[in-house]
């Protein structure tokens, strides 16, 4: 199906192009341009009256959405759930999330994330695999008697996703010597995160390929003046990528400004931390049989504790403009490009430019979303027009 949008005002990922015209071709965009000649055989045509037609945004940290937690139900029909609820608000790529949790928890996510990977699932990138092969003195909300050692047949199962990506958040001081090379060397993206390592554990660990940071600052040890900790790590190396919750409840303001100053630019990407009341009305919801309350915003258990997040891609958009004085396009970049170039997919997106895949938002003046497109369909096709 080919498909013609007209009078766009497009933000290219570098720039905006005002009263443009964007040509869908089947998954891919053909055309994007002021001069465009629309092809005679379009199917459909659809004047967007000057709304902001943005990249699509990527999500490496999924819990949940749409009433399910993924460690709750890890099947087909879960992801789908999930996926759907995320897409009302702009997230036309994800990676589900799963927290520690037992083995065959984990078995059972993989295989449905095999399931939509074969079945071309709409927005599904892969899998995040957050534990279980952590430090449990900043286990957060995991489970701790469900935190363990990498098993002996480990590197079988956390490589065992084809056709899609795979992220490993563990802590580099809790695992071998060597363990993050062999999973790099067999394509899966390693972060650090739940982790009481010095400095020297992540030196040794970005020799081996560390490549991220999961949720900056969070459960991790921070920086001090004669022990840099896992974030003086993350702001002093230029090459690795960090996930930064922009809610209002997980770090200061002011604290992630300072580090978005200290970081290489290009590396700091929004993530949600996403729970299952996110594109629910439910306000709680149940994780490791105890419940987790969504108040004001913020996900806590009974005692206080934060337990992921109830945030939204869209919204953390609209924090990183209002509340760290970013401008609107670095804000887009950090949503939709920076998480691409960290999965790999920098060269299909990211971007609204020819041969990219046509994975694309539509936002109001206030960047509440109107539409989105993943791989060039749109999601009215699925009553999903909010």
């Amino acid at each position: 199906m080919k498909t013609a949008l007209t009078n766009a005002h497009v933000f290219t990922g570098e720039e905006w192009v005002d009263a443009a015209t964007v040509i869908i071709n089947g998954v891919a965009i053909e055309a994007v341009g002021t001069s465009i000649k629309i092809p005679d055989d379009v199917d459909c045509v659809r004047n967007l009256n000057g709304a902001r037609l943005v990249p699509g945004f990527i999500d490496v940290q999924v819990n949940g959405g749409g009433g399910v937690m993924f460690n709750q139900d890890t099947s087909l029909t879960g992801l789908q759930s999930i996926a759907q609820a995320h897409r009302r608000y702009g997230t036309t790529g994800m990676l589900p999330t799963l927290i520690t949790d037992d083995r065959p928890i984990m078995e059972s996510a993989i295989s449905a994330l095999q399931q939509a990977v074969d079945g071309n699932e709409p927005g599904i990138l892969g899998i995040h695999l957050e534990g279980p092969y952590l430090n449990q003195i900043r286990k957060g909300v995991h489970q701790e008697d469900k935190i363990r050692p990498m098993e002996t047949d480990a590197l079988h199962l956390l490589t065992g996703l084809k056709g899609a990506k795979t992220l490993v958040t563990l802590a580099p001081e809790k695992n071998t010597s060597g363990i993050i090379r062999q999973l790099v060397e067999c394509g899966v993206l390693v972060a650090a995160g739940h982790t009481a390592g010095i400095y020297d554990d992540y030196q040794a660990a970005f020799s081996e390929g560390l490549s991220c940071f999961t949720h900056l600052f969070n459960a991790m040890t921070p920086m001090d003046s004669r022990e840099p900790g896992a974030v003086g790590a993350a702001l002093d190396h230029d090459d690795s990528w960090c996930g930064l919750i922009v809610d209002g409840y997980h770090v200061h303001p002011a604290t992630l400004r300072n580090a978005i100053k200290a970081k290489k630019r290009g590396k700091m990407m929004l993530v949600t931390d996403a729970m299952a009341t996110v594109g629910s009305d439910q306000d709680f919801f149940e994780l490791y049989g105890q419940k987790i309350y969504s108040r004001e915003g913020r996900c806590t258990t009974a005692e206080g504790v934060l337990a992921g997040a109830h945030l939204d891609m869209a919204t953390a958009v609209r924090n990183t403009v209002e509340m760290l004085d970013l401008s609107h396009d670095e804000a887009l970049r950090m949503a939709s490009l920076y998480p691409a170039e960290f999965l790999g997919l920098g060269n299909e997106l990211g971007r609204i430019e020819k041969g990219y895949r046509a994975s694309m938002v539509l936002l109001d003046d206030a960047d509440l979303v109107l539409d989105t497109w993943v791989d060039g369909r749109d999601t009215e096709m699925d009553g999903l027009k909010v």
